[in-house]
């Protein structure tokens, strides 16, 4: 099976960005793809405090096709976190979006700590945008990693399009890191770090549907890997992550 573990369902205007449920399901069904998850352009409840409960609906009119992240923003303090116990408990999410770019938190401050936290304390993973921008490097990410060894840290977009060497190398020195390849360019580096932290700590994503699921899943069959390597990125490392798809 193919899970891609990156996608997003929004309706911004102000932003210029509209993505819905049923056109993931439309590019998925194009690559091959047999589960997406989803989440929001927007970190809740800034922009909409309903955009969780959206999310949710959405993913109930594909119930064997979409699950959801919950992208929080963790300033909101209390609020945030009980957003995430609710997003989790309630509405089924099964992990934790954030992105320091949009939130301007930093991936080691105090606020996202504590949202992390929650997620692990849940057996929810965390995915961070993790690329070229400031507070969004492997780097910059590392002391979130260190100060939660027992969540799931997952690089999204694997340090982008300069900082691929830092995501693998932190991905060998800290243990609770996975290497996400959405929006990632570099085939030969999803197969070195294969080749380095293994095939159960990467996982196919494609950031989409604006981005091309197809071209995406292509990118990690072009690294190479060894036939059991290879479904493990393309779907078995994060159907367990998120504890299977149900």
């Amino acid at each position: 099976m193919i899970l891609d573990a990156h996608m997003h369902v929004d309706d911004v205007p102000a932003l210029g960005w509209s993505m819905s449920a049923a056109q993931c399901v439309q590019r998925m069904d194009e690559a091959g793809i047999d589960v997406g998850i989803v989440m929001s352009i927007t970190d809740a409840p800034a922009m909409n405090p309903d955009v969780l409960e959206e999310i949710a609906a959405a993913c109930a009119e594909y119930p064997q096709r979409l699950r959801a992240f919950a992208r929080i923003h963790p300033w909101y303090g209390e609020r945030a976190e009980a957003l995430l116990e609710h997003a989790i408990t309630d509405l089924g999410y099964v992990g934790l979006k954030l992105h320091p770019v949009t939130s301007i938190a930093h991936p080691a401050g105090e606020d996202t700590i504590r949202l992390v936290r929650i997620a692990a304390a849940h057996a929810s993973p965390t995915l961070l945008h993790c690329g070229d921008e400031p507070m969004t490097t492997p780097l910059a990410i590392e002391p979130l990693a260190a100060a939660c060894p027992d969540a799931t840290i997952i690089l999204g977009h694997m340090g982008g399009y300069y900082h691929a060497d830092e995501a693998i190398e932190v991905a060998e020195r800290r243990p609770n890191v996975i290497l996400e390849t959405s929006a990632f360019p570099y085939p030969a580096k999803i197969r070195e770090a294969v080749e380095r932290i293994g095939s159960r700590r990467v996982i196919y994503g494609s950031d989409g549907p604006v981005c091309s699921p197809r071209i995406e899943v292509e990118k990690v069959r072009l690294a190479g890997l060894a036939p059991d390597d290879e479904r493990r990125v393309l779907g078995e490392t994060a159907e367990e992550m998120i504890g299977g798809v149900r």
